[in-house]
């Protein structure tokens, strides 16, 4: 490598390609950089019966829009990946894949320094674009599992048939855990599941898939005064890593209710609380933490559209009370992983974003970057698709080439 560079991009996400276009848009000379050997994004890593979770009604992606197909459908990993590899045709993106980061540092002589796996550079701007999916996150408690039990981060696991007989225990239910949970029930496994405090979300509401009324009240709520969804109105920072709503893309989209799960005879138990010998003990608060994640929604993001839709005047038929719903398991607050069967684990327990190869002074105390609409306090370096960068879809297709354009327009302004 060893030349020098306007402006560096890294990563070749949905994030970094849609800077790419905006860059070329405005004629700024960029590289773009992608570690993986092919194009594709973070959906590479998704198992393989993944659906998106977000319709093709938001896959508008800028300068290659939505063609015209099922908006409310969803497409699989495979669809994805290949997505957004034409896309980085159509639009030439200059990308260079198969090289790493591995440290960015300030250059002497101005701009900055990139040591990469193939060599160094300088650069006058970089764009961090690696996305909201960095770094798998698996709790210490991992370390403690019997050395027999198969364990295996959702980043890892790809069908039933990776892992060995026996019962599965899911640790969280966010989207992977849920998705995961229903494919190894159908599989025919016995399933447990350790429920986290991911809200429950109707897959469609008012009419629209949610998706469209989330991306809607974020990019226009605003012009209507209502700004829920922004990152101005977040109660806590600690908000910007709260999880998605719990959905799933697959057979045609549909809401995933965890009473209903239970009741289909998957085992719900309440957080994972210690590991001793093969002896799991979880909370005894699940039926709180059921009802937390079921009115979690209307707390929040309902009371946000249904203000949109009002403030807009948007005609948009209302939606029917869901029924009262009190079934509860009979589950023991400990179980023997042996007593169980239980042979493999699933941590479905997110991600955490990853900076420590950035040495400067970047994040501030969550480990978040320090930024203005991606902006960062250091002149030069922007950062592109993290959640709620600027509102609650910046780190989803349909939402973040807004975010794009405004960091490329900051970087052809430098």
């Amino acid at each position: 490598m060893g030349r020098t560079q306007e402006t560096v991009v890294i990563g070749a996400g949905q994030a970094g390609l849609t800077t790419s276009y905006w860059l070329t848009q405005l004629g700024v000379e960029h590289q773009v950089l992608e570690r993986r050997d092919t194009l594709g994004g973070a959906f590479q890593d998704r198992w393989d019966s993944f659906y998106m979770n977000t319709p093709n009604l938001s896959l508008d992606l800028p300068g290659m829009p939505f063609d015209g197909g099922d908006r409310d459908a969803f497409i699989p990993r495979d669809a994805a990946v290949n997505l957004f590899r034409r896309y980085a045709e159509l639009i030439s993106a200059p990308v260079q894949t198969g090289v790493d980061l591995t440290r960015l540092s300030a250059s002497p002589d101005g701009g900055f320094h990139l040591e990469t796996s193939l060599g160094s550079l300088r650069a006058r701007n970089v764009v961090l674009a690696t996305g909201a999916y960095q770094v798998p996150k698996i709790p210490p408690l991992a370390a403690k599992l019997p050395a027999e039990v198969t364990q295996l981060h959702t980043h890892e696991y790809r069908n039933p048939e990776q892992l060995p007989g026996g019962a599965v225990l899911i640790v969280g239910t966010g989207q992977s855990g849920g998705q995961i949970a229903e494919e190894l029930h159908d599989a025919g496994r016995d399933v447990h599941l350790s429920v986290s405090i991911v809200p429950e979300a109707p897959r469609r509401y008012r009419g629209q898939d949610l998706i469209y009324w989330m991306l809607e009240t974020g990019k226009h709520g605003p012009d209507y005064g209502v700004n829920a969804l922004t990152t101005e109105a977040l109660p806590s920072p600690a908000l910007r890593f709260a999880p998605n709503p719990l959905l799933s893309g697959t057979d045609g989209g549909h809401s995933i209710h965890l009473r209903e799960l239970g009741r289909r005879g998957m085992h719900l138990h309440g957080h994972l609380e210690s590991i001793d010998d093969g002896d799991i003990t979880f909370s005894d608060d699940l039926p709180e933490r059921l009802a937390a994640v079921e009115s979690a929604f209307g707390q929040r993001s309902r009371r946000a559209i249904d203000a949109y839709i009002a403030a807009a005047g948007i005609d948009a038929p209302e939606q029917a009370p869901l029924e009262a719903d009190d079934w509860l398991p009979n589950e023991p607050a400990q179980v023997n992983l042996a007593d169980a069967n239980i042979t493999s684990v699933l941590w479905a327990s997110g991600y955490k974003l990853d900076f420590t190869l950035v040495d400067l002074p970047l994040v501030d105390e969550w480990g978040y970057p320090k930024h203005s609409r991606g902006v960062t306090e250091i002149a030069g370096l922007f950062v592109v698709g993290l959640p709620w960068l600027t509102r609650h879809y910046s780190s989803i297709v349909g939402g973040v080439g807004l975010d794009a354009e405004y960091v490329a327009g900051r970087v052809a302004a430098a």
